[in-house]
């Protein structure tokens, strides 16, 4: 395992940042968010690999393939954060530390919206934050990094 490289996944329709209902999720794109990620974490001596998929099983597959090369992981599991066990249990079996991002405050939406499988297994948790929370979670994870 690396101890320089972190894991961001970006769950289905995250692709569409930018044009997708900007009034919710803003007008920052994937690839912007994607970059800002790799600066930040540039900065504390850290890597990013990154992943966005609309498929469940490419989300697990490439949480199962970081036990082997990352040393945490950031992820904004989108609308799989209130369905998917899988990818709780995923994060959950390779152990590294795990920092979850939501853009909106998931708690000021839908009911549907509030409870997170992800939340369960996170060491830290940002909703509402817009892009800055994937900001605050490469930090957080740095920063456990280097205790």
């Amino acid at each position: 395992m690396t101890e320089r490289r972190l894991l961001l996944v970006n769950g289905p329709n995250l692709n569409l940042l930018g044009t997708r209902q900007p009034e919710v999720y803003g007008a920052t794109t994937l690839a912007e968010i994607e970059a800002r990620v790799a600066e930040v974490a540039a900065e504390a001596g850290l890597q990013v690999r990154s992943v966005q998929s609309n498929h469940e099983g490419v989300l697990v597959d490439a949480i199962h393939a970081a036990r082997t090369d990352c040393a945490g992981i950031i992820i904004n599991p989108a609308a799989y954060s209130h369905t998917s066990v899988a990818i709780a249990d995923a994060l959950r079996s390779v152990g590294l530390p795990v920092a979850e991002v939501h853009l909106s405050n998931i708690h000021a939406r839908e009911e549907f919206r509030h409870h997170s499988y992800v939340s369960a297994v996170a060491d830290m948790v940002v909703a509402g934050a817009g892009p800055l929370g994937y900001e605050m979670a490469v930090r957080f994870l740095a920063d456990r990094l280097r205790r």
